[in-house]
């Protein structure tokens, strides 16, 4: 820290404000002072989008108020959506993911359902015995998030498992 100045937040919140600068939304995160940490929010969703709030937080290292404050001001402009994923909420910017995708993505980001759907597109014969080896955890757990996935539409269990709409 020089003079109260947090040089490695500066340097991150800089880095993905050159993202946010790249977007089309440029200039719609804010027309005042706090410009360079909306457009750093805008440029770290349109490269991860569908983090959830707490690792937006704290990859661009603001804190929990700051971070708040931001994404509603970008939420009520139109800039960002977000949706609620279990015990998450994720953000996306707004206008690029259709409903589908916004939930393939938040799934992809957890890791036991991520492993299951990646062993499904290596294997698309993959038994539930192999979904849980490939996962590293037990069937009843492949079993509770086959039930999740079939629920919102990206896996089908009518015959064995199978990844829908696989090329989304």
């Amino acid at each position: 820290m020089t003079d109260g100045v947090d040089e490695n937040k500066r340097a991150t919140l800089k880095r993905f404000a050159a993202l946010g600068a790249s977007t089309p939304l440029v200039g719609l995160s804010a027309a005042d002072g706090d410009a360079g940490v909306r457009d750093a929010i805008v440029g770290y969703l349109a490269a991860t989008p569908g983090a959830h709030f707490s690792k937006l937080r704290d990859d661009l290292q603001l804190g929990t108020g700051e971070t708040q404050h931001h994404l509603r001001r970008l939420a009520a402009d139109d800039v960002v959506v977000d949706r609620e994923d279990g015990d998450y909420r994720r953000y996306f910017p707004a206008g690029r993911f259709s409903d589908f995708e916004q939930r393939a993505l938040g799934y992809l980001r957890r890791e036991t359902p991520r492993r299951m759907l990646i062993a499904l597109l290596r294997d698309p014969s993959a038994t539930g015995g192999d979904l849980a080896a490939a996962a590293d955890v037990s069937r009843s757990t492949v079993s509770k998030y086959a039930a999740e996935l079939e629920s919102t539409g990206l896996l089908s269990r009518a015959d064995g498992y199978a990844v829908e709409r696989p090329e989304t």
